[in-house]
């Protein structure tokens, strides 16, 4: 039975899309059928990060609207074989999205994909709403400072409290945690909440930490997720994500200053 997994936040700019892209890249990578959808309608940003948005013709709202089929709309990654991309549209209007167009659409997906990975807007409006409304399972993205901390505990406010499940009383929808933008060296500083901080403020289990790293800018600007960069702290954090989400125990990396060597302090490299 295919899974309907959203990634969120409640504040912007936390890494919302970058986790989705390299949260369903992996997932991709392990031969599990993965769909990715952008439900930020007006302000699309998937498909350049997943570096396909020369090849956008048909979007989300051209499938609700039956302007377009799914197949038509729908874009396979160029560097995995098991993942495609429903793109977002530009020209629209967030009211574009109902309920009965999207579980349309999410329950014509579950016939052919293993999981179905829900890109959340920012915020609490229609966007964010419909992209966590069919979710079985949620990644909370965060970074470690009170505002996006806070913002993210009235996510998990309204996941209990206006989701299909939480509407139909069913099991719970299961949380997962994602520190994003973490640096040892300023929470050693004071200038960052602590992992510790984090986990206790929001209570929901932490499934991974994905350091401050140059790499995942150079990945976004350059289209490619930066799961596929394998020999950066934050790509091989993003497959640790995977593994865990899989159900495999893995302890968590990244999480100290690094401390440099002799040779390094003398000659600062």
């Amino acid at each position: 039975m295919a899974k309907v997994i959203v990634v969120t936040s409640g504040k912007g700019g936390v890494g919302k899309t970058t986790t989705s892209a390299s949260f369903a890249t992996g997932l991709a990578m392990k031969g599990n059928k993965t769909v990715v959808i952008d439900f930020d309608v007006g302000l699309r940003n998937l498909d350049l990060i997943m570096g396909c948005e020369r090849r956008v013709v048909y979007d989300f709202v051209n499938v609700l609207n039956n302007e377009s089929t799914l197949k038509q709309a729908l874009i396979k990654d160029k560097h995995c074989d098991n993942l495609f991309v429903l793109p977002a549209s530009q020209t629209r209007d967030k009211d574009a999205l109902t309920e009965e167009g999207v579980e349309r659409i999410l329950n014509e997906l579950k016939k052919d994909f293993d999981y179905i990975v829900c890109d959340s807007p920012a915020g609490i409006e229609k966007g964010a709403l419909m992209a966590l409304y069919f979710a079985d399972e949620a990644l909370i993205v965060t970074n470690p400072e009170v505002s996006s901390v806070r913002d993210s505990d009235r996510i998990l406010g309204i996941l209990a409290a206006k989701s299909k499940r939480a509407l139909n009383g069913d099991e719970p929808i299961k949380e997962h945690l994602v520190i994003t933008r973490y640096s040892p060296k300023r929470v050693e500083l004071g200038e960052m909440l602590s992992i510790d901080d984090v986990k206790d403020l929001l209570g929901i289990p932490l499934i991974g930490v994905i350091p401050e790293s140059e790499s995942v800018l150079s990945a976004s600007n350059s289209g490619v997720p930066v799961i596929h960069d394998i020999d950066s702290n934050s790509g091989q954090a993003y497959a640790d994500v995977v593994d865990r989400f899989m159900g495999v125990n893995l302890p968590l990396r990244f999480l100290n200053v690094e401390k440099k060597g002799l040779l390094s302090r003398i000659f600062g490299n």
